[in-house]
């Protein structure tokens, strides 16, 4: 259900798209969309006629394509997100349960989705065990992490040690842990002085009552 309505994003933004609403005036008709869904092959028959019907379409049979995948993905996006979450911490702690794997299975389109967008940080909790928190990594902050200078330094780094005969499987494991976890400390970092930078104008806030309370 959930990956019916993830895929819109995909759908609008697609070159295939783009041939329906060449000058991106944000307007299609259903019937365009039909097409478009269906020349796609990303959507059963069955998903086609039900995304139609959620279409509210103007006398001209015309509608705001834009605004119906806001309506309809961001929702899914974040209801999905959670989901993502929930499945990937039970399959940490119960690996071998069977009737989870199926969960996992009806679910696997979602979690693929969500995959690249999942971070996690490991904590040490109360209880001196090592917890695993998880938080949704930003389409911008991803964009900064696939880029070519990042991907070509890890490249580089793994050649260089494998032409001077080091393990290379044991070594890209632990180039990607390396990796992951400055990246995990740099958004753990960004969010705490995010944070910090908050409580301070809650405290002027505070003061400045106590002066207008004593006035």
């Amino acid at each position: 259900f959930f990956d019916m309505f993830l895929k819109l994003k995909d759908l609008t933004t697609s070159d295939n798209f783009r041939e329906y609403d060449p000058d991106c005036k944000g307007v299609i008709s259903k019937k365009e969309f039909q097409k478009s869904m269906e020349s796609q092959k990303q959507y059963t028959q069955s998903e086609i006629e039900f995304l139609l019907s959620c279409v509210e379409a103007d006398e001209n049979d015309m509608f705001k394509y834009e605004e119906f995948v806001e309506r309809f993905h961001e929702p899914a996006k974040d209801i999905g997100f959670n989901v993502a979450v929930l499945l990937t911490n039970l399959s940490e702690h119960m690996p071998h349960d069977s009737r989870l794997a199926t969960f996992l299975d009806l679910a696997e389109s979602v979690l693929n989705y969500f995959e690249p967008y999942l971070g996690r940080i490991e904590i040490m909790g109360g209880a001196k065990r090592i917890e695993r928190v998880y938080f949704e990594i930003s389409e911008s902050s991803r964009t900064q992490w696939e880029k070519p200078q990042v991907k070509e330094s890890k490249r580089q780094f793994i050649f260089d040690v494998v032409n001077e005969g080091g393990e290379s499987e044991k070594m890209e494991l632990f180039v990607n842990f390396c990796e992951d976890t400055i990246f995990e400390m740099y958004l753990a970092s960004q969010s705490s002085q995010s944070d910090a930078a908050e409580q301070p104008e809650e405290e002027e806030d505070d003061d400045s009552h106590t002066v207008l309370s004593e006035l």
